[in-house]
């Protein structure tokens, strides 16, 4: 688990909610807009507003945002105070500018600015005295706000409602007994004795036969009405009637001998995993230039111990079985904990915030980007894909992920599961090591983005779906 994986249902922190209180569109008036002297307002560009994301109206709350008119009438004060202290304007000397003119310059600047100073602490004040929790910022709505006049708004957001959970405990499904098949035993003894066969060449006179190695140089031209590059190549090998070769490459050199030349026409799959070639036709000229045989490793205690510490074969083979075995049971569980929260999420339904939901789409989207560009997917390639339809397939996932979540959350409530710091250092540790980031480095940057709470939040999560999971009758 990284932290990257995590779901993050906190509340917005404080900065982000004046920030998004102090630049709602219902917060400013419709002056042309001016500089603040000697203050940066970069990111209070208020063009094209709208009035916020989509909400989900079962989670919705509201709460009234009041300030008298003495205290509108003192925040404006202050402010043009501050203006005409600071304000540059040719022809007047540096806090020398009328008032007038302070007040005509710098209108909607001003404006702003009292909406900053009023908005954040009363709204924390309504929000506490409501006993309320937002997961959303706030969007304001019928808000007024004159020099002498008292302040009057409404803002609006999203909480996470209560989420009843009587009887979770009675909510089971089977856990699977798990045990390794002496099939699945031999298959992977049978790959790791592959994983260390020699080639070599076959001296003998004779014709290609499945199971060998051709050793072909080649050339061809695809057939695509186009002027194309020869696609060549030398000393490759191919199995023949290998899983990995196309039929057709197998048809025509099955039989051949060294030194002889053959043509063969071959239609390549649309998907085909070299891009260049997917859904083409090349005619190919191919000479065979040795036959080669795959001699696997003997099955004894040499081959055990230069594969590791291992005393003997019985000791490799008994790994291998715990290896197996390890992973059928996390397959397992990973297939239970899914099947026992869609079980509980039938069981005790509850309306979801919408913007939990669109901040794990955003997660899922993050991580498949990353993904794609460690593929080698160019930036260029990323912007021309249709983010529209990819966060919408990813909705309903995203919905389910932020279900479960919650659920967990309330159950460990219920039962009391908290993270001690062990654990939590255990963690942050494995992130780092992940992240290839110094323990410090990453402690710092986490703290400041609210990286910390949510990785503490998963862990919890964790334990919390480990003692569910654990509970669960075998079948």
């Amino acid at each position: 688990m990284s932290s990257t994986e995590t779901i993050d249902t906190a509340p917005n922190a404080d900065k982000a909610i004046e920030t998004t209180l102090a630049n709602s569109p219902e917060a400013h008036s419709g002056h042309e807009g001016h500089s603040h002297p000697d203050h940066d307002h970069a990111g209070h560009d208020h063009a094209g507003h709208s009035h916020g994301p989509v909400l989900n109206p079962e989670c919705v709350r509201e709460v009234k945002i009041e300030a008298t008119a003495d205290e509108v009438a003192a925040a404006f004060a202050r402010v043009l105070k501050e203006y005409k202290k600071y304000a540059k304007i040719p022809g007047f000397r540096a806090g020398k500018v009328p008032e007038t003119v302070v007040r005509r310059r710098f209108a909607e600047q001003i404006h702003k600015d009292v909406v900053e100073r009023l908005l954040p602490e009363r709204f924390q004040a309504a929000i506490q005295s409501a006993g309320l929790l937002p997961v959303s910022q706030p969007q304001l709505t019928q808000l007024t706000l004159e020099e002498d006049k008292p302040l009057e708004g409404t803002a609006v957001f999203e909480v996470v409602p209560p989420i009843v959970i009587d009887g979770y405990q009675d909510v089971t499904v089977p856990r699977p007994m798990i045990a390794v098949t002496d099939e699945e035993f031999q298959r992977e003894l049978k790959q790791l004795q592959e994983s260390r066969a020699t080639v070599e060449t076959v001296d003998e006179d004779r014709a290609l036969v499945d199971g060998d190695w051709a050793q072909i140089s080649f050339s061809g031209i695809a057939r695509d009405g186009e002027a194309a590059e020869p696609i060549s190549g030398e000393n490759s090998l191919l199995e023949i009637g290998g899983e990995q070769t196309l039929p057709a490459f197998t048809e025509a050199l099955r039989g051949s001998r060294v030194g002889q030349e053959i043509q063969a026409e071959v239609v390549y799959p649309a998907e085909y995993q070299e891009a260049s070639l997917a859904g083409k036709t090349v005619a190919y000229t191919i000479a065979v230039q040795a036959i080669k045989k795959r001699i696997l490793p003997e099955l004894n205690d040499a081959f055990a111990q230069e594969l590791g510490d291992y005393e003997n074969l019985a000791a490799l083979e008994n790994r291998i079985r715990e290896y197996l075995q390890s992973t059928r049971e996390r397959e397992a569980e990973q297939q239970t904990r899914e099947a026992l929260f869609a079980r509980l999420a039938e069981r005790f339904a509850f309306p979801v915030p919408e913007t939990l939901v669109q901040q794990q789409v955003d997660a899922r989207l993050d991580r498949g980007l990353r993904a794609l560009a460690a593929q080698g997917m160019s930036a260029e390639m990323m912007r021309k894909l249709d983010f529209n339809r990819l966060r919408g397939a990813q909705r309903d996932s995203a919905l389910q992920e932020v279900r479960t979540a919650l659920l967990l959350d309330r159950i460990a409530e219920a039962e009391g599961i908290e993270v001690t710091d062990e654990e939590f250092e255990r963690e942050l540790q494995m992130a780092a090591l992940q992240s290839r980031e110094p323990l410090e480095s990453l402690r710092a940057r986490l703290t400041q983005d609210g990286g910390l709470a949510r990785i503490r939040e998963q862990i919890k999560r964790e334990k919390t779906a480990s003692a569910l999971y654990q509970r669960m009758p075998a079948a």
